[in-house]
């Protein structure tokens, strides 16, 4: 008899601390610096990755502390998945909430933190830290479009 894995088994807000933060694969997607329109309030991601980024790796240098040290960090929730309309449709948080599995290549899946990599999903091969990126070159780094 095969145990059903958490993730198929709770709603996104029934998940312990450690079985949330074991959803993320570690694309580095939410780490991409967006920019918003003001008239529009169309949302335009750019290949410029937060400074705690390490890129390599796709995880947060300093995790804990992150909203202090970056003030427009996001914080993921059970109740703003639906609202955050930029996250990858690769996503567990959001493929959960929407009523689908987990992509094949997820590390949970796969039993391999790897496998994000490996699957072409992760950031990792053409972000760039925004330590190297004067403020006002952003425009210049935008590589998708997203909202009306």
């Amino acid at each position: 008899m095969s145990i059903t894995p958490f993730w198929q088994n709770k709603n996104l807000d029934e998940m312990t601390k450690a079985e949330w933060e074991s959803l993320c694969d570690g694309c580095g997607h939410c780490c991409l610096v967006k920019l918003q329109d003001e008239d529009t309030d169309k949302i335009y991601i750019t290949n410029v990755a937060c400074r705690l980024l390490d890129i390599e790796t796709c995880t947060c240098q300093d995790y804990p502390n992150r909203t202090k040290l970056v003030s427009h960090c996001l914080v993921l929730a059970a109740g703003n998945i639906d609202s955050i309309n930029y996250l990858p449709e690769t996503c567990a948080y959001r493929r959960l909430a929407q009523g689908l599995e987990l992509p094949q290549w997820h590390p949970l899946v796969m039993g391999n933190k790897d496998a994000v990599k490996n699957s072409g999903a992760s950031i990792c091969d053409y972000a760039i830290s925004e330590e190297y990126i004067h403020p006002e070159q952003l425009q210049e780094h935008i590589i998708n479009e997203v909202g009306d």
